[in-house]
């Protein structure tokens, strides 16, 4: 037992802080998961401010579930409240974070992605003891959905606004009709966005995930780009193809157990004077640089999802957190020239690779 005289209270009543505000944010983090599948931020914004009792006529939810579920998102600062009329809201910020799938601001995604992880917990604690991977492919399926949801916005935002602007001559390539293969494209969210601004370009999106593939052709077919994006199932290791003005790994190369294959792979298929540009998370050189908001997320996550990813590949684990040299060193080691932070966001930073 530690000695009681030891025992600095402010320290401890901190400390006991963050716990409570942990576990509020982690039951939390179920209603809104919840919130969203029920449609209660939407129908909440569309009607307008209404009491508990009118809300529960507008969605057919019970109203003894919905008035504690208000009180938790109000207590949240996720819906407004007026103690003055027992009316409950989403203000325009609060609905582009929560009801609108389609705003720069919509995080839901994020919740629903922890759900799912909630859900493999058990066994991502077995392959931690064990020491051995846990693929991408045996998680939950909430989170191949809630991953192309959370980044979802952050693509809509940034690739053609700033992150391919940022790489040496590729825009202009991509406007006049260039080639580009996306590599651990997923659900293919960030290879049709690509499509989308770049209409006269061809693109690839490569995964090895069968599923994720699937959809990602599903997706595009609804968002009318079918005609110039093609989605195969290839590793990024001997993906087909050749000449491409750009190879891209969107958040995806920490994932893999051998990067440096990844990375000599791109440099046998990209074009002279093409690009590779390298979307990773935001990280520090330091272990303390990462001691943030952000870091903790991504830190968490490479524990939870990523690192083990890597080990199943039988491979080294870069994890979100990878530093800019750890990056460089593997871009180096497959006979690139050059490698550069290109730009960043809050939450990325952008490198990109020339031969």
């Amino acid at each position: 037992m530690t000695n009681a005289t030891q025992i600095d209270e402010t320290k401890l009543n901190t400390i006991i802080g963050q716990a409570v505000a942990d576990i509020g944010g982690t039951a939390t983090a179920a209603l809104v998961s919840i919130g969203d599948k029920l449609g209660l931020y939407k129908s909440l914004y569309a009607g307008g401010p209404s009491t508990p009792p009118e809300l529960a006529d507008s969605t057919g939810i019970s109203e003894r579930y919905l008035r504690h579920w208000l009180v938790n998102q109000a207590a949240s600062g996720y819906v407004d409240y007026d103690p003055g009329t027992g009316r409950y809201s989403l203000s325009p910020e609060q609905a582009m974070v929560f009801a609108d799938d389609d705003s720069l601001a919509a995080m839901v995604g994020g919740f629903g992605l922890l759900m799912s992880i909630a859900k493999d917990e058990a066994k991502i604690a077995e392959a931690i003891r064990e020491g051995r991977g846990f693929p991408w492919g045996e998680h939950d399926p909430g989170l191949f959905t809630g991953t192309a949801r959370f980044f979802k916005p952050g693509y809509m935002g940034n690739i053609a606004q700033g992150w391919i602007p940022a790489l040496d001559g590729i825009q202009s390539r991509l406007e006049q009709g260039g080639m580009v293969a996306d590599v651990g494209c997923g659900y293919g969210v960030s290879t049709i966005v690509m499509a989308q601004a770049y209409p006269k370009s061809r693109f690839f999106g490569f995964d090895n995930h069968p599923e994720s593939i699937e959809a990602a052709r599903q997706a595009a077919r609804e968002a009318g780009v079918s005609d110039r994006v093609t989605f195969e199932v290839a590793s990024a290791q001997d993906f087909p193809g050749l000449d491409y003005d750009l190879v891209a790994y969107f958040d995806a190369l920490h994932d893999m157990g051998d990067p440096d294959g990844a990375a000599r792979h791109a440099r046998e298929v990209v074009k002279a004077g093409g690009s590779v540009m390298l979307v990773e998370p935001m990280a520090g050189d330091r272990v303390e640089d990462n001691f943030n908001p952000v870091g903790r997320i991504y830190s968490a996550a490479s524990v939870l999802i990523c690192t083990p990813h890597a080990i199943a590949e039988g491979g080294r684990a870069l994890g979100t957190i990878a530093t800019d040299t750890e990056l460089k060193a593997v871009f180096d080691g497959a006979g690139f020239g050059q490698f550069r932070r290109a730009t960043e966001t809050m939450t990325n930073r952008v490198f990109e690779a020339k031969a």
